[in-house]
């Protein structure tokens, strides 16, 4: 009888499945890390706000993280909400064109509508991120040497605009041909060429925040966002120009920050934890588990596999609430629940599952 009742259960959550709704499965493989990427999912989807094609509870950047994160479980787990919501968060957004007067907020939307042009091939997303990076070139000028600012107000020169003027250069090389493709490489080169001599790069291989006003290292803190938008940077820019120095670089940058920026158990650790992360900081984690994941899918080592896996045990098992919401602290224990920091748990749990 217990045998026919199984039968009976795993057949409908197989029908679930097929709807695009996210449900436990039964473990064995990699399966555990399949269900709660998908369990997490549906939270996160709760929080989607189709009349605003944005998440409650997180401001402008954190939304395009948050449908990041939904493009990468619907890409791995065939389901729909990502194509869904890229849609949806389009058509309420694009007049204003996904700009606005923060350098990298522009960044992480430009990733995110290249995400979705890979998962639906929609071109306007595409054509989305284009418009947005020429943006951000007008951000670039020869103050300390080069680099773009991170507002339009010119008032700070730090890691994360260029990093994710990095990347989106890079991924926009690798997405268009001809002349257009030419000049985005060589805006990723121009802007790896001066990252790397800014000084942002410390003795220990992490990234400090941003520089001072003298143009020197500032010494602020190693944010893990830091260390992790730079490794899929790196590792596209490898694939462009066949530089291995590239990729060994990314390689330090992530042993660094896996061996340096955690608790003692292993877990990855925001300096600011626990309590003065504020709206921002409880995104930062998650970006950093995507472009490991990102790295290691290119470039693999046991130990980053090693650490994903640890951290994706420790959220589900000491992180979470009684409705599957995921806090601060990947330690634990459950303080409170949004969609940042929901999405930033959902990134890591997207990199267990992709092993």
């Amino acid at each position: 009888m217990i045998t026919f009742f199984r039968a009976v259960l795993f057949a409908l959550v197989g029908m679930i499945f097929a709807s695009g709704v996210a449900v436990a499965e039964p473990d064995g493989g990699n399966s555990r890390y399949d269900r709660w990427a998908r369990t997490s999912g549906t939270v996160l989807a709760g929080w989607y706000n189709s009349q605003t094609g944005l998440y409650d509870t997180t401001n402008w950047w954190n939304a395009a993280n948050a449908l990041n994160a939904e493009i990468d479980l619907s890409r791995q787990q065939r389901l729909d909400v990502g194509a869904r919501h890229a849609a949806i968060t389009y058509e309420r957004n694009i007049a204003g064109g996904f700009f606005n007067h923060y350098y990298d907020d522009e960044g992480w939307w430009a990733l995110a509508w290249i995400n979705a042009y890979d998962l639906t091939k929609d071109k306007r997303y595409l054509a989305t991120a284009r418009s947005v990076f020429g943006d951000m070139t007008t951000g670039w000028d020869d103050v300390c040497g080069g680099g773009i600012w991170w507002n339009k107000e010119r008032t700070y020169k730090n890691a994360i605009p260029n990093e994710l003027f990095i990347s989106v250069a890079a991924r926009l090389a690798a997405r268009t041909k001809g002349a257009a493709s030419k000049e985005y490489l060589e805006w990723a080169r121009k802007g790896w060429t001066w990252f790397a001599n800014s000084g942002m790069i410390n003795s220990a291989g992490l990234i400090n925040d941003g520089l001072d006003d003298s143009c020197a290292n500032n010494g602020r803190p190693t944010w893990t966002y830091n260390q992790g938008v730079i490794l899929g940077a790196l590792t596209d820019l490898a694939v462009l120009t066949r530089d291995p120095e590239l990729l060994r670089t990314a390689h330090r940058i992530a042993n660094a920050a896996i061996t340096t920026i955690v608790y003692p158990n292993g877990i990855l650790r925001e300096p600011c934890e626990p309590t003065v992360c504020g709206a921002d900081g409880p995104q930062f984690k998650g970006v950093f588990m995507r472009n490991l994941s990102y790295l290691n899918e290119r470039s693999p080592r046991p130990q980053y596999a090693d650490f994903i896996r640890l951290n994706a045990k420790s959220i589900w098992e000491h992180n979470r609430n009684a409705a599957n919401q995921i806090g601060l602290v990947w330690t634990g224990p459950f303080d409170s629940a949004d969609a940042a920091r929901q999405s930033s748990a959902q990134d890591a749990l997207n990199a267990a599952a992709a092993l």
